[in-house]
């Protein structure tokens, strides 16, 4: 048995900005964060899909969290940035208003959420975190695409096979 005090598990989060809310992803969930890139609309998705954007080779979706979360779009800012999150091997891009840090958290700071927080509906949610004055809402990147929405996404694959093809034709 091991002696000494018992060390609270930690999170690590990316926290982002969204209109006047506070949201995170885990950073085991993050590779990446970049300005955002020149994107290629594609015809016939969803309409929170941006398009696609070709990052080092890799051609991968990019969503608008404020259209996937119905919150008004407003002009892109210096402070615009694209979080790559990669989910059951497949990587998107989210459009957030800003990044704004990366904290270690007490994992026990984290509560079940309750059924909606800042108008997104529970499933959305991993949970809500009160840090100090603030309300950090952590999201589960893979809940917050539907299975039909991940379809459309791993559709977006053969479009990006016949981009990739096009351009080495080129």
């Amino acid at each position: 048995m091991e002696r000494g005090i018992a060390v609270e598990k930690e999170m690590q989060l990316v926290v982002f900005r969204l209109a006047s809310e506070e949201f995170a992803f885990e950073i085991t969930q993050v590779r990446e964060i970049i300005k955002p890139p020149s994107i290629t609309v594609l015809p016939h998705v969803s309409e929170y899909i941006e398009g696609v954007t070709n990052i080092r080779g890799e051609i991968i979706p990019i969503i608008s969290l404020r259209r996937r979360f119905s919150v008004p779009e407003t002009e892109r800012t210096p402070e615009t940035r694209v979080i790559i999150v990669e989910f059951d091997q497949t990587s998107v891009g989210f459009v957030v208003d800003a990044v704004t840090e990366v904290m270690r958290i007490p994992e026990g700071t984290v509560k079940s959420p309750p059924r909606t927080v800042a108008g997104l509906r529970s499933e959305f949610l991993k949970g809500v975190a009160q840090v100090d004055e603030r309300l950090i809402i952590l999201l589960e990147v893979g809940k917050i695409l539907t299975s039909e929405e991940q379809i459309e996404l791993k559709n977006l694959e053969n479009v990006r096979n016949e981009l990739a093809e096009t351009r080495e034709g080129e």
